[in-house]
């Protein structure tokens, strides 16, 4: 009966993205959503960036084995991105009136600089959109108990979200993730709020986080070491994160330009507040059901530490309430991997095909930008079914290539009239090669606790921006003769 309830739930996700496919007209319309989209659908999509599979089970899992240094990147990192985006670069990139990011980058630098940071938020995405397939396969495996294998459940859930991602692009995007909004907060609170009953209030629970020392900071300084990893975590999710075309799309569909500010400012407060309810949830199984938590969450960083949750409601809850978490939280999951499966597709469509063919109409964008939803949605699907990481170790890689290669061209070429041509080079070819040489003395023993090859990547970029500069000589403009900061 569970398994046939979440199934009517999702047959009417998909009808609800058909409908909303009737919208889309154009390639701008299937990326941006006309730039029509209203304050609280815009707030909607901004908090549901983030908040999937990591936020409720990767998180959980998290605090449960490291209290709060575990979530230093996320939610913290998180939420600070999309207040940072909000407040600092929505209004510029708004008035620009672009597609993707990466034609803020051709437009700011060149084709050269478009073509390979593009390529860098492309694959950024591999990591990000395979731990949502990764949990959709948990889910289907745990509700079918285990008649449906997670493999299949990966495969069963990549094809429901392709369905509506595919034919109504952003405006299905839009339509389905304000529907799931409601779902998700809603259903959390009432399973919370049963939890929280059965594990005598929060005053018990609290009281026991304090006992157990989850709320204990003083290990974030324990040592030089230490002090670097948590720092390279908050700024790998926190800075890494800005220069994202699904950060980016949901701003630029806002309907106007307050709307793009604030929706997006107020999304990541929202965020941060409510991803604390999965996380307390989480910490009520361990108050109700102390040995069934001890075993999965001391099982390492493996796939039992991220069953806590559905286990807890499938082993005390009611069919009722059953039924409201899991549709909870494939609303969770459905809402950020279809805006993210379109991110990486649209930006390789407009920035890397279009850069071999440049004659391509409107017609044959939409097409090809359809066909890549396709083509990553089979190259995630590959990676999550071949891939031995954790939903937690997926996301936590994710960002590290653009911390590294675009973060400080996006924010040089926003906010400094000077920064030029070369200096976005440089910034792009000291960023990576540092990065990716770290990656590889990373797994070198010796050295392997004195590398944190993102952050070097991004003083090194820095550098290169600096040097760039000096050697370019002349103040660079942004499009029009206009200082990049106006």
């Amino acid at each position: 009966m569970l398994l046939a309830l979440v199934a009517i739930y999702l047959v009417v996700s998909i009808g609800i993205g058909l409908v909303a496919a009737k919208e889309v007209h154009s390639a701008r319309d299937y990326i941006t959503a006309g730039r029509h989209l209203p304050m609280s659908v815009v707030l909607a999509m901004v908090f549901a960036t983030w908040f999937g599979a990591e936020t409720v089970l990767g998180n959980a899992g998290a605090f449960l084995r490291d209290g709060l240094g575990g979530l230093i990147s996320d939610p913290l990192g998180a939420g600070v991105c999309l207040m940072l985006f909000g407040l600092l670069f929505a209004r510029p990139l708004y008035r620009m009136n672009l597609l993707t990011l990466g034609d803020f980058f051709r437009r700011r630098y060149n084709r050269g600089i478009e073509l390979v940071l593009s390529v860098c938020i492309v694959v950024s995405y591999l990591g990000w959109v395979a731990a949502q397939i990764t949990a959709l396969g948990l889910v289907f495996n745990m509700l079918s108990n285990e008649t449906i294998s997670q493999g299949w459940g990966m495969v069963l859930g990549a094809g429901v979200v392709l369905l509506y991602t595919l034919l109504g692009g952003m405006w299905s995007v839009a339509v389905t993730t304000f529907v799931q909004m409601i779902v998700i907060v809603a259903g959390l609170l009432y399973v919370t709020w049963i939890a929280n009953d059965m594990a005598n209030g929060v005053s018990t629970v609290i009281a026991h986080a304090v006992d157990a020392d989850k709320f204990n900071l003083a290990a974030l300084g324990a040592s030089w070491r230490d002090m670097l990893t948590w720092v390279a975590a908050f700024f790998t999710m926190a800075l890494g994160s800005i220069p994202q075309q699904d950060v980016f799309q949901r701003v630029n569909s806002s309907g106007n330009e307050r709307i793009a500010v604030w929706g997006t400012t107020l999304g990541g407060f929202v965020y941060i507040l409510f991803a604390l309810v999965p996380i307390y949830l989480a910490y009520t199984a361990l108050v109700i059901d102390p040995d069934m938590v001890t075993l999965l969450a001391n099982a390492g960083e493996g796939e039992p530490s991220q069953r806590i949750l559905p286990t807890l409601v499938m082993k005390h809850m009611s069919t009722v309430t059953q039924v409201i978490f899991f549709g909870a939280l494939l609303s969770v999951i459905m809402s950020t991997a279809s805006g993210t499966l379109l991110a990486p597709s649209v930006t390789f469509s407009e920035n890397v095909a279009k850069s071999f063919f440049p004659q391509m109409n409107d017609g044959q964008l939409l097409w090809v930008s359809r066909a890549t939803v396709v083509v990553f949605t089979l190259l995630v699907t590959w990676y999550a079914l071949t891939s031995d990481a954790t939903i937690h170790e997926m996301v936590v890689r994710a960002y590290r290539i653009t911390l590294a290669g675009a973060f400080v061209p996006l924010v040089a070429g926003v906010f400094w009239k000077r920064a030029n041509e070369l200096g976005g080079a440089l910034a792009v070819c000291f960023g990576l090669t540092t990065w990716v040489v770290g990656e590889i003395l990373i797994h070198i023993e010796a050295i392997s606790d004195l590398i944190e090859p993102q952050v070097y990547g991004l003083f090194a970029s820095a550098i290169g921006m600096l040097l760039g500069v000096a050697l370019g000589g002349c103040a660079a403009q942004t499009p029009g003769g206009s200082p990049a900061n106006a």
